[in-house]
């Protein structure tokens, strides 16, 4: 009797870490569709906060066709990108919710490191013969999410 509730014990547990493992792996990678509807414009937009770089997104010229995380999001590879999108969701979520929303927003030091990268990626040719050290969008001010469309933008 003693190898029998050994083994049920056994059972048990083996069976509770295969529930663990399946539970964690459904939270990292997420309910169906998850990922990829957290990816879409129309998600970063329901934000409230972020009507207005929504409406200047939509406004935006050729870059109105990309989504918020190609070019918010490190691209170089998909670990970088769903760490960071972690990362960036959850300081999104604490920030939101702790009503400490900066007005106007801000991008952070390490947000605009990863823009940078992003436009030169995108654009390497076009860069390829230019000096990259100021940030693109010193020059570039309609793609800073301030104005709409063709109406110039505030200097940076």
């Amino acid at each position: 009797m003693g190898i029998f509730i050994r083994n049920t014990q056994l059972q048990i547990a083996v069976i509770a870490v295969i529930c663990a493992a399946l539970l964690g792996l459904y939270l990292v990678l997420g309910p169906p569709h998850l990922i990829a509807m957290s990816e879409s414009p129309a998600f970063c937009a329901s934000c409230h906060v972020m009507e207005t770089q929504h409406t200047a997104y939509l406004h935006a010229g050729a870059h109105r066709r990309f989504k918020c995380v190609d070019c918010h999001l490190p691209n170089d590879n998909l670990v970088s990108h769903y760490v960071w999108k972690s990362i960036d969701g959850m300081k999104d979520v604490i920030v939101f919710n702790s009503g400490k929303i900066a007005d106007p927003i801000k991008i952070s030091e390490h947000g605009a490191k990863v823009l940078k990268a992003n436009c030169v990626r995108c654009h390497s040719t076009l860069v390829s013969q230019m000096d990259t050290s100021r940030n693109c969008w010193s020059c570039h001010r309609r793609v800073t999410h301030t104005g709409t469309g063709a109406i110039a933008t505030k200097p940076i």
